[in-house]
């Protein structure tokens, strides 16, 4: 069996700027939570990947990986504030 991954299609969902630091604060904690979740299963720096030694160059904060790297926390983040809208939920901070 062939597996032929085909998500809910997001091109006709615009966002609107002031979603863009909503953005970029879920693209920071997606990058802790998946550093925080290597960390735990024993992995630690490394300048390049390494699989056996449970090295990754991306354990580092946020602010020193490569932009490269950002893009892809970005990306997650940019399509689950789509796939919201597209399912009908309104996003809107609260002034608390």
């Amino acid at each position: 069996m062939t597996y032929k991954p085909k998500p809910i299609d997001l091109s006709d969902i615009i966002l609107s700027d002031n979603l863009q630091e909503l953005i970029e604060l879920l693209a920071r904690n997606t990058h802790k939570v998946w550093a925080e979740t290597r960390i735990k299963n024993g992995w630690t720096y490394g300048k390049k990947r390494d699989d056996i030694l449970k090295q990754h160059p991306c354990l580092l904060p946020y602010n020193e990986i490569l932009d490269s790297e950002k893009e892809y926390d970005r990306t997650i983040a940019l399509n689950i504030v789509k796939l919201m809208i597209k399912l009908g939920y309104n996003i809107d901070k609260c002034n608390t």
